[in-house]
């Protein structure tokens, strides 16, 4: 139990330090004691109930969230935006926004992104700010031709970011899946798009999103996937895919004759990629996202309140 004088000097000692911004060197110097003495009696007058610190304000739950995902998945990074209320285009919009203010303040030593397409990276695209990177290139590490859903493309992507940064891009002139084995061993063996995936394979950062091909897929809705795709993709214990290439519930490449058709970066190759950035919204997707997550394709992840919550309590 505390005696009066005891109590009288915390509370003295915390009402300059929380509430007049002084420091604790300074507090020592006022009573004569070292530094380490106001530490240990600022920390005494918190667990006497005499301070309690919170704070006041609603990003508190999302920071909380992000927290405990890094720590749950090892990941370097986690962005939380709060989206209750939104629409699927708004909560796409602002997941946006954290995307390219994640990677605007992140440039240091990149020379090189990748990017793969999607709905969700178009957001990132259109809120990204213009900005002086002539040193960095932008590099698509998937195909993407055709004149359908053509502003999702990583080609277009790519030009439109590179625009935005003011600086240059590689283009993949290539289909995302090509109808055969042997048109793929064909073109990734063409000079110029086997460049580009080389190029591709040494990005210093990748941007992707990650889908569920049973649920609102892209690759579905842009004509990749038919109804009997699904259903063997569904047989091979695909749970989601990163670009056109589909994994299992442990974030590993299944065995499955559309992994062998389609152009771009594999999800091994994505996995060496030194920062790979996920942005993907949406609790329809949480087994594609704690797969990629478990299998280690991200290093960061970007995702709305109520997905991050549904990981936590999976």
């Amino acid at each position: 139990m505390l005696d009066w004088e005891e109590r009288r000097l915390m509370v003295k000692i915390a009402k300059l330090y929380y509430f007049e911004g002084w420091t604790q060197a300074q507090i020592a110097k006022k009573h004569n004691v070292s530094r380490p003495v106001i530490s240990k009696l600022l920390n005494a007058a918190k667990k006497e109930g005499i301070v309690e610190i919170y704070i006041k304000d609603e990003t508190i739950h999302t920071i909380d969230l992000e927290q405990q995902l890094e720590k749950k998945f090892g990941l370097k990074e986690v962005i939380v935006v709060s989206t209750a209320g939104f629409t699927q285009e708004m909560a796409k919009r602002q997941l946006g926004k954290a995307g390219a203010s994640y990677i605007s303040k992140n440039l240091k030593n990149i020379k090189n992104i990748g990017i793969s397409w999607g709905s969700t990276l178009l957001s990132l695209v259109e809120e990204y700010p213009y900005e002086r990177n002539a040193h960095i290139r932008i590099v698509p590490i998937i195909g993407g031709m055709g004149n359908n859903y053509v502003h999702l493309h990583s080609n277009q992507l790519a030009f439109n970011l590179a625009q935005k940064m003011n600086t240059s891009c590689m283009y993949l002139y290539a289909p995302a899946m090509v109808e055969s084995d042997d048109l793929k061993e064909m073109l990734v063996h063409t000079k110029d798009i086997a460049m580009v995936l080389e190029e591709g394979r040494k990005v210093d950062m990748a941007v992707v999103g990650i889908g569920n091909p049973f649920k609102d897929s892209t690759l579905e809705v842009m004509g990749y996937l038919k109804e009997s795709d699904l259903t063997s993709l569904k047989k091979a214990g695909a749970v989601g895919n990163i670009g056109s290439c589909f994994f299992n519930e442990v974030g590993m490449e299944i065995d499955h004759p559309l992994n062998d058709r389609f152009i771009g970066l594999n999800i091994e190759e994505i996995k060496k990629i030194p920062e790979v950035i996920g942005i993907v919204e949406g609790s329809h997707k949480l087994e594609s996202i704690e797969a990629a997550l478990v299998g280690g394709c991200l290093n960061v992840l970007i995702t709305d309140d109520r997905t991050a919550q549904a990981l936590l309590d999976n």
